[in-house]
């Protein structure tokens, strides 16, 4: 007589795994949300809030008038209507500026890089031209493209332009010269050419380097547009007149808050780029994949 099977169906435990999978699978934060990557940003913040409050109660009580807490800061500007909307404009007329000099770098630096690395007497003839500028300083340069160039809007962003140019096209030129030589040789046997080397070749070899680039430059074309707007004042106000004005009327709250949030405003740029980085390069490039 046979006897029953007590043995539990074939497969219940696949079955257990494949849900349990799916569950943590759904359950997994983004990287940039975990505990690990948030504590250590939002622990030092903390601690440089509670720095400044310390630091104020250690001044002298005329000191104390050049640095307001953060929660008085918050209630003067913040919370006051007039100043932040003020506030915003001014980020607003800052970002245009920023972000349209940043594209126009972008677009030059490429392709820069692009002549140079074809040409190498190109690279001989213009790439020392390139560090010189980079190497000049802003200020001295600032009267003469007022001259040029008037006070206006283009002449802010020929400073971004100056300022944030250089990490794109050393990156990209960088990249471009970094591609495989074994793949070239390939290229080479194929008889491939110029064009189809540059865009199935060089530019997909270039992306880590050049996205790099990007990074860097993202940061400085809000301090170039900031930079520039200390100089050329007319037109609309960004933050840098705002940080000009409130220091000329010693309104300390609302001059720390245009300060704090001209560096957010980098901050989140950089993190965009740093993000586009992971979603366009990251997915495929073993130089990102753990990043």
């Amino acid at each position: 007589m046979t006897q029953p099977s007590l043995s539990p169906p074939r497969h219940s435990s696949e079955e257990e795994a494949t849900a349990s999978s799916v569950e943590s699978r759904s359950l997994t934060l983004p990287s940039w949300l975990t505990p690990k990557a948030v504590l250590p940003p939002v622990l030092f913040a903390s601690a440089l809030i509670g720095f400044w409050y310390v630091l104020v109660e250690l001044l002298s009580d005329r000191k104390k008038l050049l640095l307001p807490r953060p929660h008085t800061m918050f209630g003067e500007t913040v919370l006051t209507s007039e100043i932040r909307s003020e506030l915003w404009s001014g980020l607003l007329v800052t970002g245009k500026v920023a972000l349209v000099g940043l594209f126009i770098s972008m677009v030059l630096g490429i392709i820069g890089a692009v002549v140079m690395n074809s040409a190498p007497w190109a690279e001989r003839a213009f790439f020392p031209w390139a560090v010189v500028i980079q190497t000049l300083p802003t200020l001295a340069l600032v009267p003469l493209i007022a001259i040029w160039f008037g006070f206006g809007f283009s002449s802010r962003l020929i400073v971004v332009v100056m300022i944030s140019m250089f990490p794109i096209l050393t990156n990209t030129l960088f990249g471009l010269q970094s591609a495989d030589a074994d793949l070239h040789s390939l290229f080479t046997l194929q008889g491939a050419s110029r064009t189809t080397r540059l865009f199935k070749l060089e530019f997909p070899a270039a992306l880590p380097a050049m996205f790099t680039g990007f990074r860097i430059a993202a940061g400085l074309s809000v301090i170039g547009a900031i930079v520039a707007e200390f100089f050329f004042g007319r037109g609309a106000k960004g933050l840098g007149n705002l940080v000009s004005k409130y220091r000329g009327l010693a309104q300390m709250s609302e001059l720390y808050a245009s300060v704090l949030l001209s560096s957010l405003f980098g901050v989140v740029v950089f993190w965009a780029f740093t993000y586009l980085t992971k979603r366009m390069v990251g997915a495929w490039h073993e130089s990102l994949e753990n990043e």
